[in-house]
């Protein structure tokens, strides 16, 4: 009797053992199972160096969406960046996309600032005003040799 109160002791803690890991994998991984729903919305960038697939959008600092995709537009020679947007958060049709950094050197992201028009952006739109990433090597360059 008491070495089978052990054996179900030992299977409880394996078993919360493995739960924990799951846990731990989809929070780790990212991965929103049961996420708030979200609409995609696209928009094209001249530039989205150092942007990456999973980057967040944010509108006046709140992570309101992610970006779930960056392809190549050969037509227009341009990044066409698909925003995942969460439902609740509405967009107008004049809002502008900026690519920021966190801080000096961190991580890309996508800044929403809202517009002032009534008309939305639907599931599928697309955001017209965009503004690329900054590219700093290129500023530190251009700053180093006009100096000479």
């Amino acid at each position: 009797m008491r070495k089978l109160n052990l054996e179900i002791l030992v299977g409880l803690f394996m078993i919360s053992g493995f739960l924990c890991f799951a846990w731990l994998s989809v929070k780790l991984g990212d991965v929103n199972l049961f996420g708030p729903p979200t609409y995609s919305v696209v928009a094209n960038f001249g530039s989205v160096s150092g942007l990456k697939p999973g980057a967040i959008v944010e509108i006046a600092g709140v992570r309101v969406g992610k970006v779930s995709a960056i392809r190549f537009d050969a037509e227009k020679y341009e990044a066409k960046v698909e925003l995942d947007i969460e439902r609740g958060v509405n967009l107008q049709e004049d809002s502008i996309a900026s690519i920021r950094t966190a801080g000096i050197i961190g991580d890309r992201y996508v800044d929403i600032s809202p517009g002032g028009a009534e008309k939305l952006i639907g599931p599928g739109g697309r955001i017209v005003e965009t503004e690329s990433a900054i590219n700093l090597e290129e500023l530190v360059s251009k700053y180093i040799f006009e100096k000479q």
